[in-house]
């Protein structure tokens, strides 16, 4: 037992350090249309930024595929890959195409410059006028469309001037990242023909991912509520043991719970907020490729010991394993280890090992998410919500944490602190590993659907605490709070998966929508059922001892 006290504190300190490192609490699409509020919006001004795909041919041979920025003007681009047209590429002279070609006198000096540029797409470089000027300069000389090249790698949304009253500008402008651009003279300095084709393709309403992401955040919390259930049951059912054989070893005394389980107080849930926004400051400012390399190693700590955890509990239910797991050795160091434990520990070292090795391959998120989900199960298990009222001060400090950190943190930082964090801001890298994911399948930008650990474990404290109580008082599934509070956080779930389309795809507070319907359905419910006070105060059925006989009053 004094090894399983300490694997188990160990266990809860890696895994709470990296709760508190993760503290991303979120869902994400990916965004592919960038609406902005401040940028000028005015007739013949007013498109959406949207992404713009743009594949490259060179002598007929497509070499790659860049991805640009579409304009606030401008005609809309196509959707559909088939529809948009394959177009030649030719580069500006001069290079910012701010104005006419230099030997312009007349129409007939500038025919020549005229059809060599008839139905081609024009490639400049940005600077010394407007994006406007550009488009318009482009058009004039016949161009079908412009290709502007950003001076930096990141993308720079093209607005129009604030005292242009009238723009009419008939073909489509898109500006790219200077490395895209650089490639693109390149092909045209050393090949004849180069190609380019622009599309905007919009994502579906749903995609498969999102049903599978719902479908495993929904699957984890029930495997951890009913582990944390049957444990509650057991240690129950060994008290009630104690108190009806009168074992002197119980002398009056609550039985604890098993070792290593930890139950929140208030006092911790209200500094929930202080650590994890220290956290989450420190991951914005200290983003970089070693930082989450160390993200990676506390990761992947957590995740071996989870899924140690969860493999020796699932395979000691089967009497083949029944001796392993009751035979012990002894390991210096670390004390009596069970045969059970020893044979799966090196498989999930391994596992672990083999996942941050390969972590960029295609199929490496089945990896992550085998590991994230043994290590959210685990933390379940391991950290308990003894009452409502603990439930109810956490889950509202999560609430108000995760809208401040989505949302209020533009205004402070610029930018959202939860969504570059959670996409890896600065670190070249795609993101901090305390998540789950799963590729857009059906989504013609690729890319992945994640949902932080703490949409997780959160509410999933407060689920697996219903459950509890269900069981250790006896509540059948209808008259019981789990049923409830399950299909509210389901339901929440699924809200934030509709707010997550409705605003294209970008980052979302999960929290927002799944405090409310879970916390909000247990308190109406206790609240109607004449229970709230017992269960904001006590969380537990009270039991009396069978020694005890109560005389009837005369």
């Amino acid at each position: 037992m004094g090894f399983k006290r300490g694997v188990f504190s160990c266990c809860f300190c890696v895994v709470f350090a990296v709760f508190l490192l993760n503290s991303c609490f979120l869902v994400i699409g990916g965004d592919i249309v960038h609406q902005d509020n401040v940028a000028p919006h005015r007739p013949g001004c007013n498109n959406n930024f949207v992404l713009v795909k743009v594949p490259t041919w060179v002598n007929g041979n497509e070499v790659t595929q860049f991805v640009g920025l579409g304009a606030r003007f401008g005609p809309t681009l196509e959707s559909k890959e088939k529809r948009a047209n394959q177009t030649r590429l030719a580069f500006a002279d001069p290079p910012d195409c701010c104005s006419m070609p230099r030997n312009k006198v007349d129409l007939t000096f500038i025919l020549p410059f005229l059809q060599n540029l008839t139905s081609e797409a024009i490639l400049v470089h940005r600077g010394n006028c407007s994006f406007t000027t550009k488009a318009k300069v482009a058009e004039a000389a016949g161009a079908s469309a412009i290709i502007i090249i950003n001076n930096q790698t990141e993308l720079f949304k093209m607005v129009c001037d604030p005292g242009e009253s009238d723009v009419d500008i008939g073909i489509p402008a898109v500006m790219l990242p200077q490395d895209a651009g650089t490639s693109l003279i390149e092909f045209l300095r050393n090949s004849s023909t180069v190609s380019v084709q622009m599309y905007s393709p919009k994502r579906p309403t749903v995609d498969v991912a999102e049903v599978f992401l719902w479908l495993m955040s929904v699957v984890t919390i029930l495997c951890a509520s009913y582990w944390s259930a049957w444990s509650a049951r057991e240690a129950a059912i060994e008290q009630d043991k104690f108190l009806k054989d009168g074992s002197d070893d119980y002398g009056g005394k609550e039985v604890t719970h098993s070792g290593g389980v930890l139950d929140i107080n208030t006092t911790s849930a209200l500094l929930f907020v202080v650590v994890a926004s220290c956290f989450l400051i420190m991951l914005y400012k200290l983003m970089s490729f070693w930082f989450i390399e160390v993200l990676v190693v506390l990761f992947c700590i957590g995740g071996v010991e989870g899924l140690q955890t969860c493999l020796v509990t699932v395979l000691s239910c089967f009497r083949w394993f029944e001796h392993a797991q009751e035979s012990f050795l002894k390991v210096p160091l670390l004390g009596p280890v069970s045969y059970l434990t020893l044979a799966i520990s090196p498989f999930c070292l391994a596992f672990a090992v083999m996942w941050a090795v390969f972590r960029h391959v295609s199929f490496a998120w089945i990896g992550q998410d085998i590991l994230g989900m043994a290590l959210i199960i685990t933390v379940l298990q391991i950290i308990r919500v003894p009452n409502l009222k603990v439930g109810t001060v956490l889950l509202t400090c999560a609430f108000f944490y995760d809208i401040f950190w989505v949302f209020v943190s533009k205004w402070v930082f610029h930018k959202s602190v939860m969504i570059e964090v959670a996409r890896g801001y600065k670190s070249g890298e795609e993101g901090i590993p305390m998540l789950l994911k799963i590729p857009r399948i059906c989504d013609p930008w690729g890319g992945y659907s994640i949902i932080g650990f703490g949409d997780i474990i959160l509410p999933g404290l407060l689920v697996a605490f219903s459950l509890r109580y269900d069981w250790l008082c006896k509540k059948s599934l209808q008259a019981g709070y789990f049923l409830w509070t399950m299909t509210a956080y389901g339901l929440g779930l699924f809200a934030t998966y509709v707010a997550l389309n409705l605003m294209d795809g970008h980052g979302q507070p999960a929290l927002l929508y799944i405090v409310p319907a879970t916390l909000g359905t247990f308190l109406m419910l206790a609240a109607k059922r004449g229970e709230l006070k017992h269960l904001w105060t006590r969380g537990e059925p009270y039991r009396t001892c069978p020694h005890i006989q109560l005389q009837p009053a005369e």
